[in-house]
């Protein structure tokens, strides 16, 4: 018995060791579980600040290196992309910093062409992220020159940049503008979605993503023809295999022969589509950005809407005389072919009776050979932007800014009751 006494004793012994030691191990992985904790709370506190002292940075440099008007820039690069599109690199002529930018922003360019007595404005997507200090870039398509005889048709402009600028040239050029913007830095899930040139701002947008660093969900839909129209491939190739968070989805509504989908070229022989998101996506729980050509921005706002998803979670961005959305006011006044509404040109003096046929209050002006400035005659850049003396007008498209009271846009504009109009 005596012998066994000192065995109770070592084994209580050691089992208080043993307790004492599980605590302290138990004690240690805590204290490293909190250590970790706290540097994981740290790191994202971190990010939070760089993120929002990024942004008061980045709205500094806009609001201090921006400027007002027209600013001479110099064209230092003209790169063929294929698929008739141009993309041009430009920097200061006084070669002072750029401000910053939103992606899908766009530049107005006011130039003289010989053909043309005034100057001719027009407003082109910058394609570039924001924060390339040095310069920015336009990526323009070549638009052949058909369409209604205004006073700049259309493709007049694109020709005069592929075929007449060269490396070297000044050009005139105002401040980034549009409502038609991504935050870079967001955390939310993107679907961005490009059709044919189409591309740029969305483009711009992705590149914003990709230079924030950002891990947000980011699929990328590009519906052209065919490889003839697939530009910036490469680039979207490498962005896609260098950024897991980015999804690229390339469709080709008119594969030519030999073409088909291997992943890597092109994914899905067809067009863009609500269907094709359905297949794709989670949900529905997602920022929709479009730019492409009118019928497909229709189409597809009009199938998100029906999709579930709310109408504020629908961007899209339109140039060139076409409706993307009308509004009901609107297709009833363009319905009433019947009826005439005298519109009065109050500074030159001239009148005219409008009808449904007359189409918007520019076109009006334009019929009866009255000059009012204009670029992206959508509503968006705020070019033709006119004093309205008294009566009201409809928008038969949702305007990029709301006016300041008293002024309106007549690109996108109708009358409502008769107008008298200080132009």
């Amino acid at each position: 018995m005596e012998q066994v006494v000192p065995w109770l004793h070592l084994a209580a012994a050691l089992f208080v060791l043993a307790f004492v030691g599980y605590i302290a191990v138990e004690q240690m992985r805590r204290t490293v579980a909190v250590g970790r904790v706290a540097a994981l709370e740290r790191n994202v506190l971190a990010q939070q600040l760089e993120r929002v002292t990024d942004a008061r940075r980045y709205e500094r440099e806009r609001t201090e290196l921006s400027w007002a008007g027209l600013r001479k820039f110099e064209i230092v690069r003209k790169i063929p992309e294929g698929g008739g599109v141009c993309s041009i690199y430009m920097r200061p002529h006084d070669r002072k910093p750029l401000p910053s930018f939103f992606p899908g922003q766009y530049l107005t360019f006011q130039l003289n062409i010989q053909s043309h007595q005034r100057p001719v404005v027009r407003c082109y997507s910058l394609s570039c992220g924001p924060r390339s200090p040095n310069f920015y870039r336009v990526s323009i398509k070549r638009v052949d020159r058909t369409g209604p005889a205004a006073d700049a048709p259309p493709g007049l402009v694109s020709s005069f940049f592929h075929d007449r600028l060269k490396e070297g040239d000044i050009i005139d050029v105002k401040a980034p503008a549009g409502q038609f913007t991504l935050e870079p830095a967001g955390s939310g899930p993107v679907v961005l979605i490009g059709g044919g040139i189409g591309l740029t701002p969305v483009l711009s947008m992705l590149e914003g993503i990709v230079e924030a660093g950002s891990g947000r969900e980011t699929w990328f839909f590009y519906g052209v023809r065919n490889a003839d129209d697939y530009v910036m491939r490469e680039r979207l190739q490498e962005i896609a295999r260098s950024h897991p968070n980015v999804h690229l989805q390339v469709c080709y509504s008119d594969p030519k022969a030999g073409e088909a989908p291997d992943g890597i070229l092109f994914h899905h022989s067809e067009r863009v589509s609500v269907d094709l998101f359905k297949r794709l996506l989670s949900s529905n729980n997602y920022d929709f950005y479009i730019c492409g050509p009118p019928p497909m921005m229709k189409q597809l706002t009009s199938d998100l809407e029906a999709w579930g998803v709310p109408e504020g979670r629908i961007h899209f961005e339109a140039f060139g005389p076409a409706t993307v959305r009308k509004t009901p006011t609107a297709e009833s006044a363009a319905g009433a072919a019947a009826a005439t509404i005298e519109v009065t040109f109050a500074k030159s003096g001239k009148a005219r009776a409008w009808t449904s046929a007359d189409g918007t209050i520019l076109e009006l002006a334009e019929k009866i050979g009255l000059h009012i400035d204009n670029g992206c005659r959508a509503g968006n850049c705020g070019t033709c932007i006119t004093a309205l003396k008294q009566g009201a007008v409809d928008y038969v498209s949702r305007p990029g800014a709301v006016p300041a009271e008293g002024t309106f846009l007549p690109c996108i504009a109708v009358p409502k009751t008769a107008l008298v109009l200080d132009a």
